[in-house]
């Protein structure tokens, strides 16, 4: 998401206002030099793709919520309704070092409303495993655990992945690390899962509840990731449509499915690698509830 905070601090670090979203502003400093000779209609094009009103206005109207507290009022000030069904596979509600995994087919909606299931469900809040990217979404960076998909961690990132893990505080994660695709035969589904949430889950002893969250973007969303693959871009620059796609959801309802817990002391019978996609494909074998 191209993204401005803005913010407005006292002497502790207190945020006074919220935050905004501010193309021009975020263009105009990370390209000084070229700024100049960026048409003003560009500009004004972008802020209408990733929706900086409409992102802007949200941003007010849930100032200043934070974490499970924030996801809430935003599904209600856009009336999307999740319901989840299938709890009774959940483990006691006193036994929480579990992991949550849960295919991605929203990349916005979706971690919003597990956050607020799972605070509610356990009664403490959970940490959710991320791109490093989403921490500019200041308002939910205290239940975000950072981590770079793309390159080597920091040390400063593998001791909080590492002390999340060894905590009671249930975790979530989006093993694809995207949001799902549309494949060859039509069929809107996560790419690859990494390996990293079983060897992490294997190590700090912490169950696996598998999740499937049924829903889907627009059509125009896969079929813009799918030109941008054919012409060989490897950047996701379709992210940028994502904000588009959570106001396409405004007053839908979603179905989550819990599937059955697997032990961490069955993570070990195959590689790693292995694993992550036998639990992928356990997901995608859970079925949608009938209406």
């Amino acid at each position: 998401m191209v993204c401005n905070s803005i913010k407005a601090m006292d002497c502790k670090g207190d945020i006074k206002q919220p935050l905004e979203i501010n193309v021009g502003e975020v263009l105009r400093r990370r390209l000084p030099r070229y700024w100049r000779f960026i048409p003003r209609c560009l500009v004004r094009k972008l802020e209408r793709i990733i929706c900086q009103k409409e992102l802007n206005e949200l941003l007010r109207n849930n100032f200043p919520r934070r974490d499970a507290e924030f996801c809430r009022g935003v599904l209600h000030d856009l009336d999307v309704d999740v319901k989840f069904h299938n709890t009774g596979n959940l483990p006691p509600k006193e036994h929480s070092r579990v992991l949550i995994v849960c295919n991605h087919p929203l990349g916005g909606l979706d971690g919003m409303a597990l956050i607020d299931f799972v605070e509610k469900y356990y009664g403490v809040a959970p940490r959710f495993i991320v791109n490093d990217l989403l921490n500019a979404v200041e308002p939910l960076t205290d239940t975000f655990i950072p981590v770079n998909k793309h390159g080597a961690q920091s040390r400063e990132a593998i001791t909080e992945l590492d002390a999340a893990f060894a905590s009671d505080a249930p975790l979530l994660m989006f093993p694809a690390g995207l949001v799902s695709r549309r494949g060859k035969k039509g069929v809107v589904a996560d790419l690859q899962w990494q390996k990293m949430f079983v060897t992490k889950a294997r190590q700090h002893k912490r169950d696996i509840i598998p999740m499937h969250f049924f829903g889907e973007n627009s059509a125009f969303f896969y079929k813009f990731a799918k030109y941008r693959l054919k012409i060989g871009l490897k950047f996701n620059i379709e992210m940028i449509y994502l904000p588009r796609e959570v106001f396409r959801s405004k007053g839908k309802t979603f179905d989550v499915v819990v599937g059955n817990p697997i032990p961490y002391t069955t993570l070990d019978d195959v590689p790693p690698m292995q694993k992550a996609q036998q639990i992928r494909s356990l997901v995608y074998e859970i079925t949608q509830p009938l209406p």
